[in-house]
């Protein structure tokens, strides 16, 4: 019910992307023992492929802005192709000469290797699961039926050969009889939708193709909403999609025959349309967006064939979307003048803003909500950590909801009738646990421990509050092991995102237990930009006000070195996406701050970026190069392609993409790894790890994982002077 499909089609998964190839030359010499590794360091300088330059020149307001490596745009081009080949045989000689990279992947591996399950849910005769026996490449969908034994109901791993084939969205008919799935192929945005019968696991017709961004909302037994484009001219990975539409599939129909429900008229052109069925199949909630903030939203009322579109907001100004319903009246979560967010209730007979009555009002801080077993569930973020409350229909608070610690929960939720609801809960140190939550007495009880082979008892979290170059205070998590020497030699990762409404709060991952087994530092900052602190906190880090997310990552850095955490020479920058463009933006404005930057699959063209696929849509978080000459000049100002310099010895840094990767398109990495090659003055690596076959992050096959952040942190350890692992 409280699927958001903006959030969905405009989410920048931070994930960065993997590559892996056969590397079979040896080792350096081992004779310095725990010492730092300075001689391969200071005197390996890399012989990077030769790029080559156009003479391509924009015009912007009058200013001529050359853009040499425009030709690597071109994704389809066999040059392209060649210097992607050529970039991955010099970024994949390089890491061969690491002496533990192997060790690293081993141990990661090590990791890894446990049972996952995740919580259970019921839809029709059968209570279904995920699960990963270890080291599979996707997640295994299961099912019981009656408390019987458990089978494989729906098994990603089968559906290629390289694991690259992965498994998005499972959406259920209202009945359970009938399943719909997406997939995605090779990392690919654009996805199929494959239905099947529940009871058999037969297919039950031909796929449905091309769907990007989308839901996968039932009426009845009868059909589905989704969403996509119409596909562009030119390729697909890249060319731009600006008009959104919304779709009912008859089951038995063919596609060709899907109706357009809403987005194929010019007063109704959206970037982004998603459709929401209520539980009680009485309505279709329709939302529209042309940026990643705001949308407009509509009402069916789908018991009566020829009803109209009913509107109950027509602007851009607050996102508001469906959370559930009670017969006519409707519950909604809404920020419109309510920054942290709230929500409201309103007939389906008349429910425009005007009527809109406040059921749980806003906070001091940031809401979002669920509903299950009759209840709502209200989090609240209380500086990045998770406060639960439950509520009944009248809007009475029941309880607050005893959590156990201090970290993040997953929502709690589930189906009207259901009296056991469940959710997990980790933080940054301690693996994620699946709980069990009884509705009607409020306990809590422990229903799958995480199997994860890592000790939680010798790490400790703790959250400090730093002044940025404003004075802002800044929130941040730091995680380390316990005992650690405040000497300033600690290797560091510090991490950052810092955009569209995004909330970095407290989990757990096993690629960081890595790091943190080190000996590394690990630090989260709550930048800007992001959603820790409501809508002010986003618009603060947005178009005129981007630089204010540089300068936090900026000063959460120099906290850590103040503080002696760390050092400039052990400390390395890390973001993914929007994360990226932070990394890009920081090492270019101060190279001299990091050790080791990590920009993954970043936004690193700011002149150009709303040219490509969905990027038009963005333009609320960064404004756009033709919105105006002082929108132009500042991200000018700032776009990491256009800001590195030649005879400034940057940072050494390993940029990741993948070369399907349709959100943000590789060129942004190609062009900033051009330029960095052909500018870099120091001895300091730059380097481009492409994964072929492979996007945005989404699906990556855990084999593919292993190997990228193997690789990243042998690179990061490496250039910080260790030549053996620091917990050696």
């Amino acid at each position: 019910m409280q699927t958001n499909y903006l959030l969905l089609a405009t989410s920048l998964i931070t994930s960065v992307l993997v590559a892996c190839a056969d590397n079979n030359i040896q080792a350096t010499s081992n004779t310095i023992q725990n010492a730092p590794y300075t001689n391969a360091i200071t005197t390996h300088k890399v012989n990077y492929p030769m790029t080559k330059k156009g003479s391509v020149v924009d015009s912007y307001f009058g200013i001529d802005v050359a853009d040499p490596y425009r030709w690597l745009e071109d994704d389809r081009s066999e040059e392209t192709g060649a210097w992607v080949k050529a970039e991955n045989k010099v970024t994949f000689d390089y890491l061969a000469q690491i002496p533990y990279r192997e060790q690293l992947k081993t141990r990661l591996a090590e990791l890894w290797n446990y049972e996952k399950i995740s919580a259970p849910f019921k839809k029709g005769d059968y209570t279904f699961f995920y699960k990963n026996d270890g080291l599979q490449n996707q997640y295994v969908v299961y099912r019981q039926k009656d408390g019987g034994p458990e089978e494989v109901f729906l098994d990603p791993n089968t559906f290629s050969e390289d694991g690259t084939t992965s498994m998005g969205q499972l959406s259920f008919s209202k009945d359970g009889s009938i399943a719909a799935y997406a997939i995605s192929e090779g990392g690919s945005d654009w996805r199929k939708v494959i239905i099947i019968d529940v009871a058999s696991k037969e297919v039950l017709e031909a796929p449905l193709v091309d769907i990007k961004f989308s839901g996968i909302s039932w009426y009845k037994n009868e059909g589905f909403y989704y969403s996509s484009y119409d596909k562009p001219d030119g390729s697909e990975l890249s060319a731009k999609t600006d008009q959104h539409k919304l779709y009912y599939h008859q089951l038995g129909q063919s596609q060709k025959n899907d109706v357009v429900v809403f987005g194929d008229t010019p007063e109704q052109k959206r970037r982004y349309v998603g459709g929401t069925v209520t539980e009680d199949n009485k309505y279709l909630l329709i939302s529209g967006a042309i940026s990643t903030s705001g949308n407009d939203l509509y009402l069916k009322d789908l018991t009566k064939s020829d009803s109209p579109l009913v509107t109950i907001t027509d602007n851009f100004d607050a996102d508001t979307y469906i959370i559930n319903n009670n017969d006519d009246k409707l519950f909604l979560v809404t920020n419109l003048n309510a920054p942290n967010k709230k929500i409201i209730t309103v007939d389906a007979s008349a429910p425009t803003t005007d009527n809109w009555v406040d059921f749980i009002p806003e906070t001091d801080f940031v809401l979002s909500a669920s509903t299950g077993g009759g209840f709502f569930f209200t989090e609240y973020m209380v500086d990045a950590i998770s406060k639960v409350y439950q509520y009944d229909y009248q809007g009475k608070k029941i309880r607050d909801i005893k959590l156990p610690g201090v970290g993040s929960t997953s929502a709690i939720k589930g189906e009207q009738d259901e009296s056991t609801l469940f959710y997990s809960f980790s933080n940054y140190k301690t693996p994620g646990t699946i709980y069990s939550y009884n509705v009607n007495t409020g306990e809590s009880e422990v229903y799958l421990q995480s199997g994860a082979k890592f000790n939680s008892e010798k790490y400790e979290s703790k959250q400090v509050f730093y002044s940025s170059k404003d004075g802002t205070k800044v929130p941040m998590i730091i995680t380390y092991k316990k005992g650690i020497k405040l000497n300033g030699k600690n290797p560091t990762l510090l991490y950052g995102y810092g955009g569209f409404n995004i909330s970095l709060t407290p989990s757990f991952s096993v690629t960081r237990a890595l790091w943190l087994e080190q000996g590394g530092i690990y630090a989260v900052a709550n930048l800007r930009g992001g959603g820790e602190y409501g809508k002010a906190w986003h618009q603060a880090g947005t178009q005129l006000n981007k630089q204010n997310v540089f300068d936090d990552f900026i000063a959460a850095g120099e906290y850590l070195i103040a503080q002696n955490y760390t050092s400039s020479d052990y400390l390395a920058v890390n973001g993914g996406s929007n994360g990226g463009l932070l990394v890009g933006a920081v090492m270019t404005q101060r190279p001299d701050l990091m050790k080791v930057a990590l920009p993954a699959v970043g936004v690193l063209d700011m002149l150009r970026y709303h040219t490509f696929t969905s990027g038009a849509g963005w333009a609320y978080d960064y404004g756009t190069s033709e919105q105006s000459r002082e929108m132009f000049n500042y991200l000018k100002g700032y776009s990491p392609v256009h800001n590195v310099k030649a005879g400034v010895s940057y940072p050494a840094t390993l940029i990741t993409t993948g070369d399907h990767d349709d959100r943000v398109v590789p060129a942004h990495s190609f062009k900033f790894a051009a330029e960095l090659q052909a500018k870099q003055a120091g001895n300091a690596p730059t380097l481009i790890r492409i994964e072929t076959n492979a996007g945005h992050g989404a699906g990556t096959p855990v084999s593919k994982t292993i190997e990228q952040y193997a690789d990243i942190y042998a690179f990061t350890l490496f250039n910080m002077g260790f030549y053996e692992l620091p917990n050696n």
